[in-house]
């Protein structure tokens, strides 16, 4: 049963992150969280001393998916701005991943889900979390925030 949560008189309510197309994001995001943690989990037991950088972002890539996979399902309010910090994250990643493993390919021995900008999965580590930024923009409350810090000033007890 959901938590009951105090909001200002007059606020409007969140749509919820997880129904319409934020099914669809959520199943993708399931999915990536899996396959990252299974991928990490088996390049860091069988081979981490050879590549422990890149081995180590999958492991970070992974973590990120998980939390942004649960902050996209929930209706809660502080999930909401979980989730503008993960796919924040995420997008830094692949960016700076992505740019890294590009101009210094000597540095990654082995991709990582970010590596070339999530090319190994056919850009989708790219393409998500701008599609998961825009879900959550376009299912804020009405007149509500738009991002984490005005909905920190509108809902302080979030």
């Amino acid at each position: 049963m959901p938590e009951p949560h105090p909001e200002a008189p007059g606020a409007a309510e969140p749509r919820a992150t997880s129904s319409g197309w934020g099914r669809v994001l959520v199943a993708v995001y399931a999915v990536f969280a899996l396959a990252a943690t299974g991928r990490s989990s088996v390049q860091v037991a069988t081979a981490f001393d050879e590549a422990p950088v890149p081995y180590s972002l999958t492991v970070l890539a992974a973590a990120v998916y998980v939390v942004a996979t649960a902050a996209l399902a929930s209706t809660r309010p502080l999930a909401r701005r979980v989730a503008w910090v993960a796919l924040g994250v995420e997008l830094a990643g692949v960016l700076v991943v992505g740019v890294l493993s590009v101009v210094e390919g000597s540095w990654f021995p082995d991709d990582t889900v970010w590596s070339r900008f999530g090319a190994g999965y056919g850009w989708l580590p790219l393409v998500l979390p701008v599609a998961g930024l825009a879900w959550l923009r376009h299912t804020r409350p009405r007149g509500g925030a738009a991002t984490p810090q005005e909905g920190a000033r509108a809902h302080p007890r979030g």
